[in-house]
């Protein structure tokens, strides 16, 4: 056996940076392109809702307690806030979802109340009642990690569903149907 020739060895190794990128860049192609998974399952879900009250978000609107989700009535609740971008993406959905009989709680976080106002004035206001959470507690405590997110949550209280991120147009079927189940006893 012969050793590789220089120019032969060094050919090969000028092509390997090459095949190496091409292999790096198929690997990231197939990763944005690949669907990913786009449910998760919250560890909250199928558990009751925290103890809490909170004070009116905006003059005009009920404040917000874990009380009023106890009712016998499913609802939703969404976790907003008014410097929030795809909050204001969502709002056209919630308000469709408001006028097929949904009802819809909003708890606005690390918010002014002033700051709410405006951005109901512009994007709609399709809350029954909106609690003002300054400390992201309720937040964390339905374990909500972001704005905007929706949750179901059934009569007695219980959270049924969990919807990260903003709801749109395409969503509004899934929520639709999550919020009729949330109807049915455990």
């Amino acid at each position: 056996m012969s050793a590789p020739t220089p120019g032969r060895r060094s050919r090969w190794t000028i092509w390997l940076p090459l095949a190496l990128f091409i292999g790096f860049v198929a690997l990231v192609a197939y990763g944005l392109m690949a669907p990913g998974e786009r449910d998760v399952r919250s560890a909250m879900v199928g558990n009751p809702l925290p103890q809490f009250t909170l004070p009116a978000g905006v003059e005009g609107t009920p404040g917000l307690s874990r009380a009023g989700f106890t009712k016998g009535e499913p609802r939703l609740l969404n976790i907003f806030a008014s410097w929030c971008v795809p909050c204001a993406v969502e709002a056209p959905q919630l308000d469709t979802l408001a006028a097929q009989g949904v009802p819809i709680d909003g708890v606005a976080i690390r918010d002014r109340s002033e700051d709410i106002a405006q951005f109901l004035e512009r994007n709609g206001n399709p809350y029954r009642a909106i609690g003002k959470d300054d400390v992201s507690a309720v937040q964390l405590g339905i374990g909500s990690s972001g704005v905007p997110e929706t949750f179901v949550i059934d009569g007695d209280g219980i959270i049924r569903y969990q919807h990260m991120g903003p709801i749109m147009e395409r969503d509004i079927a899934q929520i639709m149907s999550e919020w009729r189940k949330a109807k049915e006893p455990l």
